[in-house]
């Protein structure tokens, strides 16, 4: 019995110091991290830890020529080692977006760490669209419907992936004078997906919104500011707008050129100036759609579906233009960019990840086609060299390519190619 005592003490005396030792215990609900199906849009969105860009993986000067599976998966390694975990596609009547759904499913599958969210676009067209016949802006497509189903299908296939699906690309601008649509085309789909939502056939996470000019949302025309707009507005979960400085340094220059208070400058104060007032442009318009949703009662969520700056063009933009173009202005605007969508909870689709020469397949030199951060052939413009010099590309490849700088990062070569922008006494508005 005295020795059952000792036993009873030395067990009761052990667990009393394992007890002083036990550290208290954390929440499991804090040490589990949520996983990826449960991640929504509204966790990702406006989380700088969530960097986004626009994305087609098209090489070719055609869409008929779709990427691969194994060359998607080799472009979604690139972007995952610059730290990029949301893309935005466009449409879904063509392969491209459903085989990046593959892709980016094979490479979770293969490492569970890896991790990439998409916004899926649905295609939105007026009648007779992309025709020899006249473009009806006022009767929408009989393929929209087909595109949203599609879209549906996606959305609830891939649930752990697509966290967005935005209905139609710049589809309300009355510049997009191909296919534009009135707003309440876009309201009805917006509306027919909310429902699906309420119905249990699409997920409530899942957020819907529409990726258009700032203008189509407010910040611009009051012509834009209708009673669809103010309805589409309440019925969307977010606002995606885009906005171009780049473009406007040919359609709207004032802010671009250079003042005579600059003219002592060298030349690179003098576009570095630029890019900032480019950058003021861009929160300029950003503002305006703000506003203008507070005057209606929106109180909602507004990134950046939309911004960027091309590297090469012969047209407005180029040497005759502008003279906005080159990978220096690039890499600075995307610089000052993501500083400030960052620092204010903004997520900025940057457009785009890579060149696709498809979109001005008969002009190399077209801007359209030199929008990527990367080349076609996988070199790195200037924007990103620090990223090469910092080894996160090393054994990634684009086209049997691996990833090095463009003008084998000499950055004296690059600036031989970089054009100070026109006083503003010589600008003339177009």
């Amino acid at each position: 019995m005295q020795a059952n005592l000792k036993t009873s003490l030395f067990f009761f005396a052990l667990l009393l110091v394992l007890g002083c030792d036990e550290k208290p215990k954390k929440n499991i609900k804090e040490e589990i991290p949520m996983d990826q199906t449960s991640l929504t849009a509204k966790d990702i969105l406006g989380n700088s830890k969530y960097t986004a860009v626009s994305y087609g993986g098209y090489r070719a000067n055609s869409r008929d020529v779709q990427p691969t599976i194994a060359e998607l998966k080799d472009d979604m390694k690139i972007l995952s080692a610059m730290g990029i975990k949301v893309l935005r596609t466009y449409n879904v009547q063509l392969p491209h977006a459903g085989n990046v759904l593959k892709a980016i499913t094979e490479l979770k599958q293969e490492d569970k760490n890896f991790e990439m969210y998409v916004m899926l676009g649905a295609w939105i067209d007026c009648k007779n669209a992309w025709t020899e016949q006249e473009p009806d802006h006022n009767i929408e497509s009989e393929a929209n419907a087909a595109e949203i189903d599609r879209a549906v299908a996606l959305a609830n296939q891939y649930p752990d992936i697509v966290k967005v699906i935005a209905v139609g690309n710049e589809a309300m601008v009355r510049w997009a004078a191909s296919y534009y649509v009135q707003p309440e085309v876009i309201l009805k789909w917006v509306t027919h997906l909310q429902n699906l939502k309420s119905e249990g056939k699409l997920s409530k996470d899942l957020w819907i919104t529409s990726s258009d000019d700032f203008s189509s949302w407010g910040g611009g025309d009051s012509s834009y500011h209708t009673e669809d707009l103010e309805k589409l507005a309440n019925a969307v979960d977010y606002i995606s707008m885009h906005t171009y400085p780049y473009h406007n340094t040919h359609y709207n220059p004032q802010f671009w050129g250079v003042p005579k208070s600059e003219n002592k400058l060298t030349d690179q104060e003098k576009i570095d100036k630029a890019l900032l007032r480019a950058l003021k442009f861009a929160q300029t318009q950003f503002d305006s759609v703000s506003n203008y949703m507070k005057s209606i009662g929106v109180n909602k969520p507004i990134h950046i579906g939309e911004t960027g700056w091309a590297s090469v063009s012969d047209g407005y933009y180029g040497p005759k233009g502008s003279k906005a173009t080159d990978e220096y202005k690039l890499g600075v605007y995307h610089k000052l960019m993501r500083e400030w969508t960052d620092a204010k909870g903004i997520s900025c689709f940057y457009f785009e990840a890579f060149n696709e020469p498809w979109k001005d397949a008969g002009n190399v030199s077209g801007s359209e086609n030199h929008f990527g951060l990367f080349t076609v052939d996988g070199k790195a413009k200037y924007a990103l060299w620090d990223l090469v010099d910092s080894g996160v590309f090393n054994g990634l490849t684009r086209n049997g390519n691996p990833i090095t700088k463009t003008y084998e990062g000499n950055l004296e070569n690059l600036m031989l190619d970089v054009l100070v922008p026109p006083k503003s006494s010589e600008i003339k508005a177009p």
